[in-house]
């Protein structure tokens, strides 16, 4: 929680006691009519609870739940989540959120009442001075990468400049300009909002500590720490901040990082204010801040492309047909177009622009993936605000175009404020090396571990998750995912960290899934996170029943991950081994 001060509250809803007499028992939905904003209220013999009429996930609207015989449950309009409104729970998917409860004022009637602490970057309010021409000027390099400078500083954001993310599943669409590597050893301070490999990319890293390892890099102080592999990189100079609270630099500059409010436990966003200006970078958050954010800022940046999750295009069986999955993601875009479109409508930023969504699945053997798992264009988006909210000004650069935001605010319509790049710029990336990502991923296959069936069992048990009613089949296949003759197809049983032969005789849910050898093992042998395979299109995956585990799934994408599990697997199999040798390449 952030540490905010001067707490009020606020009344969001006002029944009399006439309306609080007309209430059934169980969901009752409540709307205010001063300002349309809705609300859902539980009675029951113990008394009344009450919450926002918003899912937790991506703020949809919950309705009646047809499928609930209790009166306890609401559903979602938007991904079709659950939420047990008598516990303030989410039921699906299992295991995950709990929604944030009103209090309830007795007044001879009903007021719902919401704390509201003051807004964090109001703390010290500082008035705008005048920019100068190339005072600030705004540089847009590749995917989530910007260059900001700010008088005699340099910012760079999230840089993925080289190599792949999610082991070999994204790839970078845009090619960044040839002096990228350059600008960023020369960055004044670097911010890295999460700990996915689009944004904390660690082959850009390796070339930035060899040439600055003393660099500052700022990240939030996330459960789930952003240099979580950090002895990857020889990084000297890494600071982690506290959210809400402003960072001064100099005089003019400071900059806030914010956590998300759907996965506070990784993402984060921030708030860079320069004279004044405000500029915020919303990164990857579903819900940044929890929905509480600045308006009116000068420069508004966010993500916009969707396609970034395995779900669904590598699920198979049941409804998972080719057409069903055309549909939802045409859907799925549609909804997070609106999203943005209207969030950005409400904060009224002066200048906006999209990024942070241009990566592509190049590698030749994800071509079905690329193909289908369309994704929203930063022009449809723009052209969508320009529609509802023409008087913000939307921005959609190509590799090296720059922003001069002094420029910009004075005069929109100028053309001097916008910098396309060079006519001879390359702006689309066609080459990737390929073969030399790829062997590295798939110098694992040898490694002497995974020659000793033993692994299975001291991986599982290293991870340490268990109790909970789910088995899963893990099978190594080739990368068109048809299973290896000389690959490991095995069980595991999650009730009690057992390895049965086949699936056992009670009731429980089933997941199985196919795995690409090579980065199954990388992930295995490093202890990264399952994020690589999954996010990263490197399995294929079919569930009974058709559910999603919340629970697992958090698990093995934010838990314990780090390449100590490489040390545990030598040990122990040089336990079993007494002949392994002591310069074995694991």
């Amino acid at each position: 929680t952030m540490d905010r001060p001067n707490t009020g509250s606020g009344v969001l809803l006002a029944l009399n006691a006439e309306a609080v007499g007309s209430l059934k028992e169980g969901v009752n939905f409540k709307k205010n009519p001063e300002d349309g904003k809705c609300y859902i209220i539980y009675k029951n013999k113990d008394g009344l609870k009450a919450c926002k009429n918003q899912c937790k996930h991506q703020g949809g609207l919950f309705i009646k739940d047809i499928e609930d015989l209790d009166g306890r449950t609401v559903k979602c309009t938007k991904h079709n989540w659950k939420l047990n409104v008598s516990t303030m729970k989410y039921v699906n998917p299992p295991d995950c959120f709990l929604q944030d409860e009103l209090e309830i004022m007795d007044d001879g009637g009903l007021q719902l009442v919401e704390l509201n602490p003051i807004d964090p970057w109001l703390a010290d309010p500082r008035e705008p001075l005048e920019l100068q021409k190339g005072e600030v000027k705004v540089t847009y390099l590749t995917h989530a990468c910007m260059e900001l400078q700010l008088g005699q500083r340099r910012f760079m954001f999230d840089p993925w400049l080289k190599g792949p993310a999610f082991a070999r599943g994204w790839w970078l669409f845009h090619e960044p300009p040839a002096d990228s590597l350059d600008r960023l050893c020369a960055a004044d301070l670097i911010y890295i909002s999460h700990m996915h490999s689009d944004h904390l990319s660690y082959p850009t890293l390796k070339d930035l500590s060899k040439r600055r390892p003393d660099v500052p890099i700022y990240v939030g102080d996330t459960l789930r720490p952003v240099f979580w592999l950090q002895s990857q990189v020889k990084l000297t100079n890494i600071n982690v901040v506290p959210f809400g609270v402003w960072q001064d630099i100099d005089e003019h500059l400071r900059f806030m990082i914010l956590m998300d409010g759907v996965h506070p436990e990784m993402d984060t966003c921030i708030i860079v204010e320069y004279k004044g200006h405000m500029i915020l970078n919303t990164v990857d958050c579903t819900r940044p801040n929890g929905g509480r954010l600045p308006e009116n800022v000068d420069l508004m940046l966010s993500d916009f492309a969707g396609g970034a999750s395995g779900f669904p295009m590598t699920f198979s069986g049941g409804k998972y047909s080719d057409s069903w999955k055309e549909e939802f993601i045409k859907n799925e875009r549609k909804k997070l177009l609106n999203y943005k479109s209207q969030l950005v409508k409400s904060l009224q930023p002066r200048i906006y622009c999209p990024f942070a969504g241009y990566f592509v699945e190049a590698h030749p053997s994800d071509r079905y993936i690329k193909d289908t798992n369309i994704k929203n264009s930063a022009e449809d988006l723009n052209a969508l605000i320009n529609k509802i909210a023409p008087e913000i000004k939307t921005w959609t650069p190509k590799p090296g175009s720059v922003l001069d935001l002094g420029l910009a605010l004075r005069d929109p319509t100028n053309s001097e404020a916008i910098t396309s790049p060079p006519g001879s710029a390359k702006i689309y990336k066609d080459s990737w090396d390929f073969d030399l990502y790829v062997d590295e991923l798939n110098s694992a296959i040898s490694c002497e571990i995974f020659k000793h069936q033993s692994w299975i069992q001291f991986y599982y048990t290293w991870a340490g998750f268990q109790n909970y009613n789910l088995v899963i089949r893990m099978i190594e296949t080739d990368d068109n995912f048809e299973p290896l003759t000389d690959g490991y197809d095995y069980f595991v049983d999650f009730v009690d960290l057992s390895f049965p032969t086949k699936r056992p005789d009670r009731e429980h849910s089933y997941i199985e899934i196919k795995n690409r050898i090579g980065v199954m093992r990388y992930v295995v042998l490093h202890g990264h996170l399952w994020d690589d395979l999954y996010i990263g299109f490197q399995n294929r995956i079919s569930r009974d029943p058709d559910i999603y585990h919340h629970k697992y799934t958090h698990f093995i994408s934010y838990n314990k991950t780090n390449n100590d599990c490489c040390l545990v697997l030598y040990m122990t199999i040089k336990t079993l081994n007494p002949f392994l040798s002591e310069k074995t390449d694991i």
